[in-house]
């Protein structure tokens, strides 16, 4: 059973997680049925639940019958191991700033800009000005050009740790990142599958920030490193069950 903090994932959650945490995104009805028993999962939910996934695109059939992450998922997938393996850079003290000066969008193409600062680790300083230190490899994409400025070597003349701060709640990421790498330690195959679940969409929402402007004994290192041994948990699970 789950733990009191934890939601239980949905079927469809469960059959996500498995398929994006396998070594090859691609699965077989019986694989999947035996993965998710072992998780908690029957046998004729996880089937209802991969025919209305067909069906909503979120996975797709190939000529043998396996089951595949469609190509938004996919890309979800691609987020996930980015989260999980950043890529940084030695970090000199300046910050990306991102000033959004293009008018007239419609609230979609407002939502995608935002959706795709968010998914860049920036965070709003006011309406229309993203920014965050400058320690991450980023691959900017053209939606962020076509709309708005960059400026590279900017550094805030205040504290930039209280500026981090205020720009993201650090204290409340940490705490649910350690009662989520609590809940991983355990050997209920449950519980470890909901708290390692719910910890690959906890680390999108890591700033992933240097050193010096975390509080201290920031568990995002220990978090990144409980998502990678739960994946190999899972890829050993799955062979072991259909090998």
């Amino acid at each position: 059973m789950a733990a009191p903090d934890l939601k239980p994932v949905t079927t469809r959650s469960a059959l996500l997680t498995l398929l994006l945490g396998a070594d090859v995104p691609r699965l077989s009805t019986r694989e999947l049925v035996a993965a998710a028993s072992v998780v908690g999962f029957a046998e004729p939910t996880v089937r209802v639940a991969l025919s209305r996934m067909t069906a909503a695109g979120d996975v797709v059939r190939d000529g043998d019958g396996c089951y595949l992450l469609s190509e938004r998922l996919a890309a979800r997938q691609r987020r996930q191991e980015e989260a999980a393996h950043p890529s940084l850079r030695r970090w000199d003290g300046t910050w990306e700033l991102v000033v959004v000066t293009a008018a007239g969008r419609t609230a979609s193409e407002r939502a995608d800009l935002r959706a795709a600062l968010g998914e860049l680790r920036l965070a709003e300083l006011r309406e229309g000005v993203w920014t965050r230190p400058a320690n991450l490899e980023l691959a900017w994409p053209e939606t962020v050009s076509e709309v708005g400025e960059r400026f590279g070597g900017a550094a805030p003349a205040a504290d930039a740790a209280a500026l981090a701060a205020r720009l993201w709640d650090l204290d409340g990421w940490a705490a649910t990142a350690r009662r989520l790498l609590e809940a991983t330690d355990t050997t209920d195959p449950v519980l470890r599958f909901t708290a390692c679940a719910t910890s690959g969409r906890h680390l999108l929402a890591d700033p992933v920030l240097p050193a010096d402007l975390l509080p201290d004994d920031w568990p995002g290192d220990a978090l990144r490193a409980s998502h990678v041994a739960y994946k190999q948990w899972v890829v050993d699970m799955r062979r072991s069950l259909t090998g």
